[in-house]
This record gives C-alpha cells, structure tokens and sequence, in this order.
C-alpha cells in the first residue's frame, strides 16, 4: 500500500464488512422486518376475514383472516387451519398466532404471503375446537 491509498483501503474494509453477519443484521436492520419481533407466538385481534387464492397450479380458496397484532399495531395475515375452522373466529375476537413454519420465516407450498397460522381463539385451542372437546367462551 502507498501513500495515497486510504481511500483504497477504506473501500475494500467496507466491502468486507459485508461477510460478518453481526454488521449485516445490523446495517439491514433485520430485527425490525418480523412483526412478532421475535417471539415465538403473538396475540393479535381479529379485523376481517378473507379467502386467498392459491398460487398456481393449485386452485382453491385459503381460508384466513386479517389480524393486527396487539404490541406493536402492525398487521399481517394469518392462515386458518382445519375444515370450517373460520366459522369458530369472528370479528373482534383474540387470537393467537405462531409462524407458519416456511424456510426463513416464509410461505408455504401454494399459500401466497401467508406467514402466520392461527393457534388459539379467545385463549382456547383452535383444535379442541374442532374436535368438539371445547367451546369458545360467550362474550369475550
């Protein structure tokens, strides 16, 4: 290296910088990109609920509904799992959701956008409610 080569130097350090995961987290701010900022599961209220079209070559209408998450306001939507399970949530209900379970915190197969599951309505478990063992609490 020369006398003049500090801008050189400078340059190469800060295309390096870009291998160690720490700087990348950091400078991309991904932490920020997760709705349920890194928890495991999340509690949100229902707004609406919505049928999504499959991705090709699947046809079929996904049964989801609309939640925005209670600690940080932002919306998502979460997909209902189970046969007519969507008549057991309404509006204005609580629901718990968790990651759908795709690579990175994705989608999966034909769901489009799809990152979240519905777990529990109004703090009963969505599939004790399918199976009849439960029913969902009056006026919550």
């Amino acid at each position: 290296m020369g006398r003049f080569a500090a801008r050189n130097m400078k340059k190469r350090r800060k295309k390096f910088r870009w291998r160690s995961t720490k700087h990348k987290r950091h400078v991309l701010q991904l932490w920020k990109k997760d709705p349920l900022e890194g928890a495991p599961r999340g509690k949100g209220i229902v707004l609406k609920k919505k049928g999504v079209e499959q991705k090709q070559p699947h046809s079929g209408i996904i049964k989801a509904v609309r939640v925005q998450i209670i600690k940080n306001g932002i919306q998502v939507t979460a997909f209902v799992p189970g046969t007519n399970a969507i008549r057991f949530i309404d509006e204005h209900d609580e629901v718990t959701m968790q990651g759908i379970g795709g690579s990175q915190g994705g989608a999966i197969g034909s769901q489009h956008g799809i990152k979240y599951k519905v777990v529990e309505v109004n703090g009963v478990s969505l599939s004790e409610l399918l199976k009849g063992k439960k029913e969902k609490p009056k006026g919550a």
